[in-house]
Order: C-alpha cells, then sequence, then structure tokens
C-alpha cells in the first residue's frame, strides 16, 4: 500500500531530529522533512502556504483562527516553549530599572503579533501591572531594515504602532536610546556588541523564571505544528498519526538527555542540568497534549484578546483537531 507523502517545515530540534533522520516515521507517511529557520519557515507557510505541515507562530496560528477560512489546523505538538523574561531588553539611555518604568515608553517589537512579545506583555500585566496599551509599540527588523507583519492586523485604537523608517532596525535604535526597550524572540546583536548600552530588565532572569513557573505552573508555548486544512480535511486520520510520531521523537529526546556514559550534548554539567530542570517542572516538563496544556493555552488565548489580536478569547477546542484530544486505551 503506498504512503502518503507529506511536507514537513520545522527547525532541526533534538525533539524533531528522529523525525528527520527517519528514526521514528509517522503511520503511513512519507515526511519530507524540511529544516529552516523558523522565521521563514512562517513566512512561507502565512503567505503562501508552501508546505503540508509546518511549525508555525502560535500567535500568527490564532490570528488565521479569525478570518473567514481558517487555512490551518493544528495538533497539540509545541517544538518551541520559552521563558521570556530573559528577552526584554532595555537602552542605557531609557532610565528603566524596574518594570513600572516601562509605562509611556518607546517599545520595540520585531512584528507586534509575535507570540513572544505576546507573552511578554501578558506576563507584564498580570505580574507587574503593565498595561499592554500603556506604550508606543515601534514595530520593524531586528536585525535588518524591511520587516513588516506576515498578517494584517485591526487592532483597538487604544493599541499605538508606528514602524520605524526604512533604513533603521530595532537592534541599532536600542543601543542608540531611540527606542527605550525591546521585546522581542532574539536577543539583539548589540547587547553582545555593546553591553554598555543594552542590557536585560531582567539580569537574574533564571531566578525570576523559575519564580514564575512556580507561581503559575506556566512553561510558555511558543510554536505549534500546523496542517493545511484542505490536506487535514483529506486525510482526517493523519493528525492522530503525525502526533504520535511527534511524541515517540520527543520521548526520544527526553532519553538522550539522560545519558551520562557519552553525553549527547556539548553541555559538561548536563546531567546536573536536567535533574534540575526535572525538580523544578517535573519528570515530563515539556508535555505534548491538550489535558497538560489546558492552563498555559487558555492563558495564551486570554492575552491574545487582551491584547486586541482576536476579537474574542478563542476555545481550546477551536485550536486542535478533535481526534488528537484522546487516544485508545487498552
Amino acid at each position: 500500500m503506498s504512503r502518503l507523502k507529506l511536507s514537513l517545515a520545522c527547525w532541526r530540534y533534538d525533539r524533531t531530529e528522529a523525525l528527520a533522520n527517519g528514526t521514528v516515521r509517522p503511520d503511513g507517511i512519507d515526511l519530507n522533512f524540511m529544516p529552516m529557520d523558523v522565521e521563514e519557515t512562517f513566512f512561507r507557510m502565512l503567505r503562501n502556504q508552501e508546505f503540508d505541515v509546518a511549525e508555525l507562530s502560535l500567535s500568527s496560528y490564532c490570528v488565521t483562527l479569525g478570518r473567514d477560512n481558517p487555512p490551518f489546523i493544528a495538533i497539540p505538538v509545541f517544538p518551541s516553549r520559552f521563558f521570556r523574561h530573559s528577552c526584554i531588553f532595555v537602552s542605557e539611555k531609557s532610565g528603566i530599572r524596574e518594570p513600572a518604568d516601562l509605562v509611556g515608553k518607546r517599545i520595540g517589537v520585531p512584528e507586534y503579533q509575535m507570540t513572544a512579545p505576546v507573552w511578554i506583555r501578558g506576563i507584564l500585566q498580570d505580574e507587574y501591572g503593565i498595561d499592554p496599551a500603556s506604550v508606543v509599540y515601534r514595530t520593524g527588523g531586528e536585525e535588518e531594515p524591511g520587516r513588516e507583519e506576515k498578517l494584517k492586523l485591526d487592532l483597538p485604537e487604544r493599541f499605538r504602532l508606528e514602524a520605524i523608517g526604512p533604513e533603521q532596525t530595532l537592534s541599532r535604535m536600542l543601543a542608540d536610546g531611540e527606542i527605550d526597550a525591546l521585546y522581542t524572540a532574539r536577543a539583539p546583536s548589540t547587547f553582545y556588541s555593546e553591553p554598555d548600552k543594552v542590557r536585560r530588565l531582567f539580569p537574574n532572569f533564571v531566578e525570576v523564571e523559575k519564580a514564575y513557573f512556580s507561581k503559575t505552573g506556566i512553561f510558555p508555548i511558543m510554536h505549534v505544528i500546523a496542517i493545511r486544512r484542505e490536506v487535514y480535511e483529506q486525510n482526517r486520520w493523519i493528525a492522530q498519526a503525525l502526533f504520535k510520531a511527534f511524541s515517540l521523537a520527543q520521548r526520544e529526546a527526553y532519553e538522550d538527555l539522560m545519558i551520562s556514559a557519552s553525553l549527547k550534548t556539548m553541555l559538561p554539567w548536563q546531567i546536573a542540568a536536567v535533574e534540575d530542570t526535572i525538580a523544578t517542572l517535573g519528570q515530563q516538563w515539556w508535555p505534548y497534549g491538550v489535558d497538560a496544556n489546558r492552563n498555559v493555552i487558555e492563558t495564551f488565548t486570554r492575552y491574545h484578546h487582551e491584547q486586541g489580536l482576536s476579537p474574542r478569547q478563542l476555545k481550546l477546542e477551536e485550536l486542535f483537531a478533535p481526534e488528537t484530544f484522546s487516544a485508545f486505551r487498552i
């Protein structure tokens, strides 16, 4: 019997390596695994729907669900998660010393609808009382001029967005004090090249992020795996097949991180880091599936709505293929 051929665009993570090298094969599917930077994957999938299956920004995916004839359906696989306190950078010229100082400031974001800034704005609101509408957002390329929002936005008037100049970059503007802070997914190059001009708002971010998890139980989800809806509708069995395969690939990554006879990574204290992670976040610290992530997802969809990116708070059941909500038991 012939197998269904599907293209998959996804970064080559440790948790997807078994899919990339063919150690794990989804039931009934031959995957053409295409590893590429997430920005390229997102751009090509959102603009042109070039792939059958792709890693996708959680925020961008939620934006598409608010449009007529949503083009994608996701499975509850989360290839990227990231605590984002470490990703708030401030200009030394801004005078910002604590979160309250952000109010009224000029805040750079590569794209307003990016998942990382959605989490950052939500965390700042919930944990520090910073209204997301209390600042001016400057949007544009972090390291290269000319970046635009991948999706057209229709935000409430209370959110003030201004594009930076066609030759400007947020990284340079932050160092020069032309913006006061930057909410981003990638550390700006000037943080490393000009450390006297750019610093983190939370220099002790590991301590802060552990305390945040202890309080909220949230390990922020950044990306989902999305299927072109027409491909899914023609072969609805692929949602469960892909979910199962991604889960098996992740299991291999968990196991590899615990091997101590010969380290699989170049991190000298890898085992200690894994043990510390388990002590803080639990044995299955990167869960897939709906039930284990309900609080995280519902918190994110609340932020998405409060920040003007979705007209109402999306229900969890709207986000994922129904075939992935439960599995057989013996």
